[in-house]
């Protein structure tokens, strides 16, 4: 064939089956057999046959199989044969192994899960990049303007008494955490109360409260409860003098309520000693006193100690209806209150939130958009917009002015800055980030690459200087509460299969979107790093983290398209690494998934797939298997094969992986048409590529190539097959994936590896019948997808798919017959020999009851 200036075709199966010029192959099982007992004994013999259809490969091999096998020409022409055959098993390989090693392996469906994940996290719906970010400080929406903006660290409210009248609206409108009481019972009993909480969870509010109890009955004209200046004095100490300065005892039954800043660079948090001292003296003075501090790694002694306890945050449902009570007596709408409580659980506005639990400050913010809404003044579109500002605003608080003590002058010179402790600085905040791009997957793969980044905005920060971080100080309880977190047992991709393992998440579906937006767009100097970090995890082994931070950088360049393209998707395209080049094309991807720049990236895929390097036309094929990197699959499958063609067939494998991956589109038809015609090709890489196709169709699984969750047809059957799947699930279809499998048998150069995903899908039934695979059987070769008792439920749920392709693929006399061979080398198979009851099973699936009575009447006739 190779010296030929045009190849023959690959065979084609006769549309009248019982064509008389349809050659046999050579060594092919012959003779009669019982309809309903296994095949019996024979030889294997006569694997590599001629092409079906084309009489003179015919008898060329025969030539070779015969006496006359010794000569030149006729040897050279199998030789031929030989190399195209293993050039078809070699590209039926995993082309995202070649790094690794030949046998390299790849998890894909690990890969499609993550991407799933990834994209669910962050495209909910919202829309970030319309949002009025200017307002975004005070939320002010309509005739709503409330302050969100949690204090920046170390900077308290001005020290003095708390008016009455404060307290007394505290009192109305204070909603009690779990715990409260035990929280005040212990303030009374020992005087002091340290309390831990993150910002804006109501700390203040509840020690606020606690002091207003206790303090009930004492008073002096400097007030019952005061808020003490951190900054003047020295704390904990500051706090010792001034509770025994109080102008000659005036100020017993006093409440103080003091808030550390312990997350500056350089500030040390109060020993033990001091706490007692202070207690003693407020026994002393019949006071009482409450220290806010933030969980942290540095609180974490303080929270430990006899005077330490956390806060625990108001329940969120309670915190709106007493708002929204509120607002509605204020306007004196009295019967809206019921249709307030149904709006608030409307799962439009729910989602538009995007937070699993509400702060106070929030709580009051979505009460007040409710209400106006109810009283006329706020449109729906208001409201939502309303809604989706809350989340953006947490994310604006957790970032603006993080590194604003790093650029305070020391107190010496006044002119070097302060550049202690970066790491722990900038820990919390990589957290957020990391947290925003891998939420979802292992603690354990977010707090390694917060660390990553940690680094990365240390040196960003002070590059003049080696980051450092303490070993043990790090503190999970913390970062979930300081970055609205929370862990869950879930599994977790290793190696191929699932483990349980603890799983981290935001505490609402609008954080993850919220922070990437926040950091993207207002903190310009921040990209380098998070690029220098993303590049990072991408070289990840991990699907769970590299795909998912491909999802994000694709959202990332969503925002500034000529930013990430340069940046991030560009230069990994062109890598060596195709872990790299499959980071680039799911970011490609992601950014297609947007209407505003689907057009920006199918002339870039296009330009890719036309003129780029070999590179960049590995990661344009890529791209196009996801379906939305071209005007329609017809032109998708246009630039693979022009792809896949190229240079001798050199990038085939990857573009036949990728036309497998658009048969999970609703136009499958359209691409089984096309492997069709490719297969009737003149030129001899076309074939290939719809005989490569082929293979890879039969030995590929439904979650390897799948983008649809569970719930769909094939979401549904993600561990079989995806040739069975089909079979099943579009079973108009049946007929063209037979015929297709038929040519990929019937073809010389595909026969033997064709016949290897033949047999794979033969056994991914046979688990079903007794014998095969124990319990905890291994996983065995070929493509099967299941151990032991799982595994034999696995092969029953796809035995349909095998009643509806093997009647189209043996419809005749000869095809029964190659079936009936690859029976009997299943059965002779001496490390997994299928069983005559298996066998049996499989060949009546194969051949109809009314078939096989046909059959023993022509043997005995």
């Amino acid at each position: 064939m190779a010296d030929e200036a045009v190849a023959e075709p690959a065979s084609q199966k006769p549309q009248n089956p019982q064509n008389p010029q349809k050659p046999q192959s050579p060594r092919e099982p012959q003779g009669s057999r019982s309809p309903d007992a296994p095949p019996r004994g024979g030889e294997r013999g006569g694997e590599r046959g001629g092409e079906r259809g084309d009489g003179q490969a015919q008898g060329e091999a025969e030539a070779y199989d015969g006496p006359e096998a010794g000569d030149d020409e006729a040897a050279e022409r199998a030789k031929e044969r030989e190399r195209a055959a293993d050039r078809i098993k070699d590209l039926t390989r995993d082309p995202l192994a070649e790094e690794d090693g030949e046998d390299g392996p790849t998890d894909l469906a690990a890969a499609a899960r993550a991407r799933r994940a990834g994209r669910k996290l962050l495209t909910s719906g919202r829309d970030f990049t319309s949002f009025d970010r200017s307002r975004i400080g005070h939320a002010h929406i309509g005739d709503i303007n409330v302050s969100l903006d949690a204090r920046r660290s170390g900077v308290a409210m001005r020290g003095g008494p708390v008016p009455e009248e404060e307290l007394r609206q505290l009192r109305r409108a204070h909603v009690e955490p779990a715990g409260y009481v035990r929280l005040r019972r212990a303030l009374e009993s020992r005087r002091l109360l340290v309390l831990g909480g993150a910002p804006g969870t109501g700390r203040t509010s509840t020690a606020l409260a606690l002091l207003d109890e206790v303090t009930r009955d004492g008073a002096g004209d400097g007030g019952r409860v005061r808020r003490v200046d951190p900054h003047q004095g020295e704390g904990v100490r500051g706090l010792v003098g001034e509770v025994k300065g109080g102008e000659g005892g005036e100020r017993r039954g006093t409440g103080y309520l003091l808030e550390l800043a312990l997350d500056r660079p350089g500030t040390l948090p109060p020993d033990e000693m001091d706490l007692d001292q202070l207690a003693s003296t407020l026994a002393e003075g019949d006071a009482y006193a409450v220290v806010v501090v933030s969980v942290g790694s540095a609180a974490n002694p303080l929270l430990a100690g006899r005077y330490g306890m956390v806060c625990p945050p108001a329940p969120s449902q309670e915190l709106v209806t007493v708002r929204l009570r509120e607002r509605l007596e204020e306007a004196r709408d009295h019967e809206s209150l019921e249709h307030a409580a149904r709006l608030a659980e409307d799962p439009e506005v729910i989602e538009a939130v995007g937070l699993d639990d509400l702060r106070p400050a929030e709580a009051e913010l979505l009460a007040s958009l409710l209400a106006e809404h109810l009283l006329g003044s706020l449109t729906r579109e208001e409201l939502l917009s309303g809604c989706r500002s809350i989340a953006a605003v947490q994310a604006h608080e957790w970032f603006a002015g993080v590194d604003r003590a790093l650029a305070a002058p020391s107190s010496g010179d006044g002119r070097t800055p302060v550049r202690s402790a970066t790491a722990a600085l900038f820990h919390p905040v990589a957290f957020r980030i990391a947290l925003a791009v891998l939420g979802g997957g292992s603690h354990s793969a977010v707090s390694a690459a917060a660390h990553l980044l940690t680094w990365e905005l240390s040196v960003q920060s002070d590059p003049d200087s080696t980051p450092s971080r303490p070993l043990f100080c790090d503190d999970p309880e913390s970062d979930r509460a300081l970055s609205r977190a929370r862990s869950d047992d879930g599994a977790i991709d290793v190696a191929g299969t699932e483990v349980t393992g603890q799983l981290i998440f935001y505490r609402g579906s609008a954080l993850p979107a919220a922070v990437l937006a926040e950091i993207w767009d207002r903190h310009f100097p921040v990209r380098a790093p998070v690029v220098r970090w993303l590049r990072l995890l991408a070289d990840d082994p991990r699907p769970q983290v590299s795909v998912r931070a491909a999802v994000a950088a694709g959202e990332l360049s969503v925002r500034d398209f000529e930013y990430g393209f340069g940046e991030l998707v560009r230069p990994l395209a062109e890598a060596s690494s195709p872990r790299r080049r499959v980071f680039a094309a799911t970011a490609l991807d992601q950014v297609a998934g947007h209407a505003s720049h689907r057009k920006a990236v199918r002339k870039v895929v296009d330009d890719w797939s036309r003129y780029g390097t070999a590179s960049l036309r590995w990661t344009a094929a890529m791209t196009l298997g996801h379906g939305r990197a071209a005007d329609s699959v017809d032109a998708a499958l246009d630039a693979l094969a022009r792809i896949g063609v190229r240079d001798q067939g050199r990038q085939l494998a990857v573009a036949s992986l990728n036309v497998v991956r658009l048969l999970t589109l609703p136009e499958c038809a359209t691409v089984l048409r096309r492997l069709g015609q490719w297969a009737e090709h003149r030129r001899e890489e076309y074939q290939d590529l719809a005989l490569v196709t082929i293979v890879r169709l039969a030995t590929t699984g439904v979650d390897e190539v799948l983008d649809d969750e569970p719930g769909t047809p094939l979401g549904d059957r993600g561990d079989w097959p995806l040739l069975l799947a089909l079979a099943v699930t579009r079973p108009e279809l049946t007929g063209m994936l037979a015929d297709l499998l038929w040519t990929a048998l019937n073809t010389a150069r595909s026969r033997e590896v064709a016949f290897d995903a033949l047999e794979a899908l033969l056994r991914s039934a046979s688990r079903g019948e007794r014998g095969e695979g124990g319990e905890g059987g291994e996983r065995g070769e070929g493509g099967e997808r299941g151990e032991g008792r799982e595994g034999r439920e696995g092969g029953d749920r796809m035995r349909p798919g095998l009643a509806a392709l093997l009647p189209a693929l043996t419809s005749d006399e000869h095809d029964r017959q190659q079936l009936e061979w690859l029976l009997r080398r299943m059965m002779r198979d001496q490390d997994r020999p299928l069983t005559t009851e298996q066998a049996s099973a499989l060949w009546r699936l194969a051949v109809p009851a009314r078939q096989r009575r046909s059959d023993e009447e022509e043997s005995h006739g």
